[in-house]
């Protein structure tokens, strides 16, 4: 009869405790990964060769030679123009997001050495309000841009933007014609211009400097465009391809000249400077 009795003991479950912060979930392969595997790999995925976002610091250190950089335009902070409140008020967002990166404001820009080459260098940090373009972000650019005419020294940016900031309305949407005026004088006086493209790259920032470049590089797979693939499915009343705004839709379309892994920028960034200047 015992056969039939259910037996009242139940064996406890062991749950394994997985320290916070040792593994990553790939967001392309979503393989989880070990941390220490992708930071050692240049925060690459080595299953898929996922691109992960990487701060303007580390992007910094990944693109000049050592110690080279020296940065410029410093001490430069957001106004709130228009007293602006969404969810909380701009001011308080904005120091939010200072304490969060790090960074004073969404891009950092100095001069700096790339394969032994002088350069001015700007780059758009994507957790500083996902990188947006407001007044101090175009005031940036447009400086440098001044530098690079002044020093007759290459100019290189590198986007990872939403686009404009919608915080500071048409003060950001001018940062677009200032910026773009900026890099139309580099193009008269023949002064080289790269343009790196980051995932994600997107509104203002593509329909500005980001899309102006001499040499267009991107990193594999990031998505660039302007407006997102499903407002245009929406007014265009299409299904775009699976691959549409990625990288290597755009370089097979003519948009972009160039997609290098992470691990050979440096080395593809010097030796176009080599053969243009």
């Amino acid at each position: 009869m015992a056969w039939f009795k259910k037996s009242k003991e139940v064996k406890a479950e062991k749950k394994i405790k997985i320290p916070e912060g040792l593994w990553v979930k790939c967001d392309s392969c979503k393989e989880i990964i070990y941390k220490k595997e992708i930071d050692k790999n240049l925060k690459i995925c080595p299953k898929c060769n996922y691109h992960f976002r990487i701060s303007a610091r580390e992007r910094i250190s990944l693109l000049v030679d050592e110690g080279s950089f020296v940065e410029i335009d410093t001490g430069l902070a957001s106004k709130d123009p228009l007293n602006f409140k969404d969810r909380i008020p701009y001011k308080d967002r904005l120091e939010e997001n200072r304490k969060k990166s790090g960074l004073e404001e969404a891009a950092i820009s100095g001069e700096a050495m790339v394969e032994g080459k002088p350069v001015i260098m700007v780059i758009l940090d994507f957790s500083f309000m996902g990188g947006s373009m407001g007044s101090v972000v175009g005031e940036k650019i447009m400086r440098a841009a001044e530098a690079a005419l002044e020093k007759k020294i290459p100019l290189i940016t590198v986007a990872s933007s939403g686009g404009a900031r919608m915080q500071e309305g048409i003060f950001s949407l001018m940062q677009m014609a200032r910026v773009s005026a900026a890099i139309a004088k580099l193009n008269e006086n023949g002064i080289l211009y790269i343009s790196l493209l980051a995932d994600p790259t997107f509104g203002g920032v593509t329909a500005s400097f980001a899309m102006l470049g001499d040499i267009i590089i991107a990193e594999p797979k990031s998505l660039i465009g302007f407006a997102g693939a499903r407002v245009i499915e929406q007014t265009i009343k299409q299904q775009l391809p699976e691959d549409f705004q990625r990288a290597e839709f755009l370089l097979d379309h003519g948009m972009i000249d160039i997609v290098a892994d992470r691990k050979e920028l440096k080395k593809t960034i010097g030796q176009i400077i080599g053969l243009l200047t």
